[in-house]
């Protein structure tokens, strides 16, 4: 089969399981509403559950650092791209979270492929929860050590897969919370299970840093578990791009001599730091933002209770209604963009088939009459 008989192919296959994705062009977004096309709804699709993309410390902050240092870092960070704000970003974020060191990286997605890409060999093996990002699922399937899946929180279930010898070494991998259920890892189990059987424990925590645990330090400190891999990242609570992997020292030294993606990649801007340090000062003094945001949750979850779709159990900003098959969940969609809300259609392959999804997502930038007005289309959608 040739090139463009296999993308036709695939193209047509997914146009015909209502699965096509598009981009929209966004006008103007401001968490709280969006605009696309010349039309404005309330917004519940944005991660930015804290708002803090508009937070005015955080743009002037941004502003400062182009202004005092450019648009871009030039470089990578091993050449010449590492400056002394990246330097700084990294050191109050592992102080703040309690580890040695932090590796600052241009995304999440490439955090995780980085540090599984670099870790796992031949003779290793990597048991990851069943519903893992797609980055560390990636990564794992692409990497020689051997791929096994542990049923979705159940410490159990990885103690089954522990308990099997092996000659090399074991990562454990899932994430502090889940980005397409919403729900938390029971990650004092499944490290207590992880310690049991010898082996390291990688938690990507992208949806809970700056939303949970003392001074959002995130699920992990929540939990008072400190896995040897933390990988936070900072386009969710912390409203801007990028991640960090906190570990020790000498972990940090050994990606730092031989991960590709680390050495190969242009640093972030050092204006960018400037940012992710402001934002970093508002989530830790942000309480007020918290209570607010946990606030939206609880009077949307008990609001939407009696609602006909399953809203799955979740205590985090993001609140699924697993409608079933992609045509539904689409047709829902739409009836809430008719009715002033955008929410998106989350579809296969990103979720397992048949669990087609409203995921909905509750910032600390929405007011009581949005969480009211979504309820109300909603309830209107269900006839």
């Amino acid at each position: 089969m040739g090139w463009s008989q296999r993308i036709d192919e695939a193209l047509t296959a997914r146009r015909a399981a209502d699965g096509w994705r598009l981009r929209r062009r966004v006008e103007h977004n401001s968490v709280r509403e969006i605009t696309l096309e010349g039309q404005r709804y309330r917004h519940f699709s944005s991660n930015d559950y804290l708002g803090l993309s508009q937070h005015p410390a955080v743009i002037a902050a941004w502003q400062q650092g182009a202004a005092e240092t450019g648009a871009g870092a030039g470089a990578s960070g091993h050449v010449t791209g590492y400056s002394r704000h990246h330097a700084q970003l990294e050191a109050e974020l592992a102080d703040w979270l309690g580890y040695s060191r932090a590796l600052l990286f241009i995304s999440g997605f490439a955090a995780n492929q980085a540090v599984i890409h670099l870790l796992a060999e031949k003779q290793d093996r990597i048991f990851a929860d069943k519903l893992a990002h797609a980055s560390l699922l990636d990564a794992a399937s692409h990497s020689p050590a051997s791929l096994r899946r542990f049923a979705h929180n159940q410490p159990e279930s990885l103690a089954k897969l522990l308990a099997t010898p092996s000659e090399g070494g074991t990562l454990v991998v899932t994430e502090g919370v889940f980005s397409m259920d919403g729900d938390s890892a029971p990650l004092t189990q499944i490290a207590a299970e992880t310690r049991r059987g010898n082996a390291w424990l990688l938690v990507d925590d992208a949806h809970g840093i700056g939303v949970t645990g003392a001074q959002g330090r995130g699920s992990c400190w929540q939990q008072q578990v400190k896995p040897e891999l933390l990988i936070v990242t900072f386009g969710k609570g912390f409203g801007v791009s990028g991640a960090a992997l906190l570990c020790d020292d000498a972990t940090a030294d050994y990606v730092e001599q031989f991960s590709r993606h680390l050495i190969y990649s242009t640093a972030m801007p050092p204006a960018q730091c400037y940012a992710l340090l402001a934002a970093l000062r508002q989530i830790q003094q942000g309480d007020a933002l918290r209570e607010k945001l946990h606030s939206h949750i609880a009077r949307f979850r008990a609001a939407a209770a009696d609602l006909p779709w399953q809203l799955v159990d979740s205590a985090s900003a993001i609140q699924p209604l697993i409608v079933g098959e992609n045509s539904a969940a689409m047709a829902l969609s739409q009836r809430l963009a008719q009715a002033g809300c955008w929410v998106s259609a989350i579809r296969p392959p990103t979720v397992p088939p048949g669990t087609a999804r409203l995921r909905i997502t509750l910032t600390a930038a929405h007011h009581t009459d949005d969480i009211d007005r979504l309820l109300e289309a909603l309830y209107d959608a269900a006839g």
